[in-house]
């Protein structure tokens, strides 16, 4: 590796890296502003999504310079590849928290529900799956990065007993259907940033040993 392209993937590493850490607050937030029906969150939620779109093109633009100046190879290339990767996932991810932070937007103003769903479960899990997966990239930590792969069966779980919980709510109390869905969207998104945690880690696994485990079944 030239000392010149060694620099330049330092500096992609550490672009990358900020990204990750405002995604994920960004999520945090969000799913605070929904559980605590807060919308002043909410609204800065979608405010801060203009500087992940911007950190987002601005990762992506270095990683073409870089595959159009270097012409990197093997381990170098792969690590480019991840980091585009990667770097579309984190931008997903904070789209999906934008999606959150209108519900719970929605949801302030409007009655409790006098039903509960476990969201915060829900989302205790998911959390800890991102932040495996962004931690597996970080340290290049391929066990981490498959225990993130394997958990996403129980998120699929989840989501499929909370919607049904939710339909048979919606049955019994029809009144509250606008506001179920809502909740069910959250649901939803919630999975959505399991996907993508899952995908960062497959990427981290691709980037280290150069094995493509997408498809491949959770067990």
């Amino acid at each position: 590796m030239s000392i010149h392209l060694q620099r330049e993937i330092e500096k992609l590493k550490n672009r990358l890296l900020a990204l990750c850490a405002v995604v994920e607050d960004q999520v945090q937030m969000a799913i605070e502003a929904f559980l605590n029906r807060d919308d002043s969150l909410a609204v800065d939620v979608e405010r801060r999504d203009v500087d992940v779109d911007h950190r987002e093109v601005e990762v992506e633009e270095e990683c073409l310079k870089m595959l159009a100046l270097y012409q990197p190879v093997a381990a170098d290339l792969r690590l480019i590849v991840a980091v585009l990767k990667i770097n579309n996932d984190l931008e997903q991810i904070g789209d999906l928290a934008v999606n959150v932070a209108r519900k719970a937007a929605a949801v302030a103003v409007e009655p409790p529900l006098d039903v509960s769903f476990d969201v915060a479960g829900m989302w205790s899990k998911v959390q800890a799956m991102l932040r495996d997966s962004l931690d597996a990239l970080v340290h290049a930590n391929v066990p981490l990065a498959e225990s993130v792969y394997a958990r996403d069966d129980e998120i699929d779980a989840m989501k499929h007993a909370m919607r049904e919980e939710i339909e048979a709510t919606a049955r019994r109390q029809p009144d509250l259907l606008r506001r179920l869905l809502r909740v069910l969207a959250v649901i939803r998104n919630l999975e959505r940033i399991a996907d993508y945690s899952v995908n960062i880690a497959e990427d981290v696994i691709y980037m280290v040993d150069g094995a493509i485990v997408r498809h491949r079944s959770h067990d």
